[in-house]
C-alpha cells in the first residue's frame, strides 16, 4: 500500500529469521533498516506519479475514457492477483529472495513505461504492479521476521517513508517530465528509484541465501481465514481503506486539473496531502499502539477521510488546500491496519497468510474505487456521482473501524475462538 486458521503443515515456507531471544548483528539491523526505508520509498511513488500525470498523458499519447479508467484500476487490480501468489512464492524462494524479485520486477515496469506509447504504458504498469503487489504482501512478515520485538517503530518506519516517497514524487514529477520534455519520461524516470531499492535488498536477499537454514516450518493456508472473525475483520478493515485510498491516490489530481487548477497547482495539492499524511499516520499509530486507545485511533482517521471526501463534494476547488489535509489524514490510517496484520498469527507463516488474504480480496475489491470514479465521470461528465458513493464508503469504513476494534485486540488467527469451522 494469510493461511488457515489451524496452521496445518502442508508445505515448506523458509524461515531466516534469528532465533527467538538471539540479538541480531548491528549490521543486519542496519541493513534491514536502510531496506524497509528504500522498499517504502517505492511502494506509492509509482502509483501517485501516474496519477499526477494522468492528464498529461492522455492529451500526448490520445487514449480513450475507457483506458483512461483502466489505467488508475490496474494497480489494485495486480495487488489482488498477483499478491494472491505471494505466499506460494515466499515458501518456494523464501522470503527475502521473493522480495528481491518483486523489487526487480517494479523496477522494469516503471522503467518500461518511460516509452511513449499506450501499450508500454498498460504493460509496463502491469509489470511494475504486479511487482509491487508482491511487496507489499511480503514486507509485514519481513518485519515480523527481522524485528519481532519492534512490529510498530519498523511497520510505521515503512509507512513514513512509503509516504515520503509518494509525497515527494508528487510534487516533483511534473516539473520533471516538463524538464525531460515528456510526460512518460517523467513517469518512467521513477524506476530509477525502484532500481536503489533493489541494490539496497540485495545483500540481504544474498545472505538469506546463504544462511537459509534445513528446517522449515509449516504452511498455512490463506483462505480458509475469511471464515474466521479475525481474517473477515482484517479483510474488511483493509478492503474499504484501500477503496477510498486509491480511488484519492488515483483521481485527485485529475479532478483538481479539471476543475480549474493547472497541473502544476494540482501536483503541488497532491504533494501536501501525501505529507499530511505522513504525521498523520505516526500519530495514529503512536494512539492506536494502546490497545484501549485503538478505537479512539480509527475514530480519528475514518471521520477525517470522510469530511475530506464531503469536503471534494461540496466545497470550491479553491478550498483544495484544506481538502488535501483532511484527506491526507485521512489516509494515515494505512499503518494502523499494517500494524494490525504484523501483530496477527502466532507464526510468520500465519502472518503472510492473512497479509495475503487481506490484501488479495480487499484490493480486488478495492478495484471498484478507481475503476468505478473513471467511469461514472466519464458517462455522466460530473464528479458528483462519483464523490457521492465516495462518500458512502467513507461512512461504510466508520463502521467497519468500529467493529474492527471492538475488543482491544485482534486475536491471532488459529486461537481456539477463531477457527476454523467445517
Amino acid at each position: 500500500m494469510v493461511s488457515t486458521a489451524n496452521s496445518t503443515t502442508a508445505s515448506a515456507v523458509p524461515q531466516t529469521a534469528p532465533l527467538p531471544g538471539v540479538r541480531a548483528p548491528r549490521g543486519a539491523i542496519i541493513a534491514g533498516v536502510v531496506a524497509i526505508v528504500l522498499i517504502g520509498l517505492n511502494l506509492r511513488a509509482g502509483i501517485t506519479g501516474a496519477a499526477a500525470l494522468l492528464h498529461d498523458l492522455q492529451a500526448v499519447l490520445g487514449y480513450g475514457a475507457l483506458i483512461a479508467a483502466v489505467i488508475p484500476s490496474i494497480p489494485t487490480l495486480c495487488f489482488a492477483v498477483a499478491g494472491a501468489a505471494t505466499s506460494w512464492l515466499t515458501r518456494y524462494l523464501g522470503l527475502e529472495k521473493a522480495i528481491l524479485l518483486s523489487l526487480v520486477l517494479l523496477a522494469a515496469g516503471l522503467l518500461l513505461r518511460g516509452i511513449p506509447s499506450t501499450g508500454m504504458l498498460l504493460a509496463g504498469t502491469v509489470v511494475g504492479m504486479s511487482g509491487l503487489a508482491i511487496c507489499n504482501v511480503a514486507m509485514p512478515s519481513f518485519i515480523r521476521v527481522h524485528f519481532a520485538d519492534r512490529t510498530s517503530l519498523m511497520t510505521a518506519l515503512y509507512t513514513l517513508s512509503m509516504t515520503t516517497g509518494a509525497t515527494a514524487v508528487a510534487v516533483l514529477i511534473v516539473p520533471v517530465a516538463q524538464q525531460l520534455g515528456s510526460p512518460s519520461a517523467g513517469v518512467g524516470s521513477i524506476g530509477f528509484l525502484a532500481l536503489c531499492a533493489c541494490l539496497g535488498f540485495l545483500p540481504i536477499a544474498v545472505h538469506a541465501h546463504r544462511n537459509a537454514p534445513a528446517v522449515k516450518a509449516g504452511r498455512v493456508s490463506p483462505w480458509p481465514l475469511l471464515r474466521t472473525r479475525t481474517g473477515q475483520l482484517i479483510t474488511a478493515g483493509f478492503t474499504v481503506q484501500a477503496l477510498i485510498a486509491y480511488a484519492v491516490l488515483s483521481w485527485f489530481p485529475y479532478m483538481l486539473v479539471t476543475l480549474g487548477l493547472t497541473a502544476s497547482e494540482s501536483g503541488v495539492m497532491f504533494g501536501l496531502m501525501q505529507l499530511v499524511s505522513v504525521p498523520a499516520g505516526m500519530v495514529l499509530v503512536a494512539i492506536g499502539s494502546r490497545p484501549r486507545m485503538r478505537r479512539t485511533a480509527f475514530h480519528l482517521a475514518t471521520v477525517t477521510m470522510t469530511l475530506g471526501v464531503l469536503a471534494m463534494l461540496v466545497l470550491p476547488v479553491s478550498w483544495a488546500p484544506l481538502t488535501a489535509v483532511l484527506l491526507g489524514f485521512g489516509l494515515g490510517i494505512f499503518p494502523l491496519v499494517m500494524v494490525m496484520i504484523s501483530r496477527s498469527g502466532r507464526t510468520t507463516a500465519e502472518t503472510t497468510a492473512l497479509s495475503t488474504v487481506a490484501q488479495s480480496a480487499g484490493y480486488l475489491l478495492a478495484t471498484l474505487g478507481p475503476f468505478g470514479m473513471g467511469l461514472l465521470h466519464s458517462a455522466t461528465g460530473s464528479w458528483t456521482l462519483p464523490l457521492l458513493l465516495l462518500l458512502a464508503a467513507a461512512l461504510g469504513q466508520i463502521a467497519v473501524g468500529h467493529l474492527l476494534t471492538a475488543q482491544p485486540g485482534i486475536q491471532p488467527a488459529g486461537t481456539p475462538a477463531d477457527e476454523v469451522r467445517p
